[in-house]
C-alpha cells in the first residue's frame, strides 16, 4: 500500500514537529506542507492533528512491529504472572498437530491434477 502525496506530506510534517519538539497542530502542519511547496486541503491537517492529539509520536515510532505474535501468551506475561512449568507443552503438541495436518495436505497436491488444470 502506498502513500498518497497528501498521505506524505502530512505525515512527514508531524514527523517534522515531532522531532522539533513541537505540539502538532493542524495551523504548523499547513504551514510546513505550504512551505514544502504541496498542495493539500486544509481539513486533511485537522483531522490528522484531531486524530494523533494526545497521543505520544515516540511511542509509535519506536514500538513497531513490538505486538505480541502469540496471542494468549502475551496477556500472560502482561499480567505479571510467571506461566506455569507445564504451559509450554500444549503449545507444543499443537505445533506437532499442525505438522501433521500439513502432512495430509501435502499428500492432496499429488494426486495429478490441480485447481486450475
Amino acid at each position: 500500500m502506498a502513500l498518497s502525496t497528501t498521505e506524505a506530506a502530512i505525515v512527514y510534517s508531524a514527523l517534522v514537529l515531532h522531532d522539533d519538539g513541537l505540539e502538532i497542530t493542524a495551523d504548523r502542519l499547513n504551514k510546513l506542507i505550504a512551505a514544502a511547496g504541496i498542495e493539500v486541503e486544509p481539513i486533511w491537517a485537522v483531522l490528522f492533528a484531531k486524530a494523533i492529539a494526545g497521543k505520544d509520536i515516540g511511542s509509535f515510532l519506536f514500538n513497531v512491529g513490538s505486538a505480541p505474535a502469540g496471542g494468549a501468551a502475551a496477556p500472560a506475561a502482561a499480567a505479571g504472572g510467571s506461566a506455569p512449568a507445564g504451559g509450554s507443552a500444549p503449545a507444543a503438541e499443537a505445533k506437532k498437530e499442525e505438522k501433521k495436518e500439513e502432512k495430509e495436505d501435502e499428500s492432496d497436491d499429488d494426486m495429478g491434477f490441480g485447481l486450475f488444470d
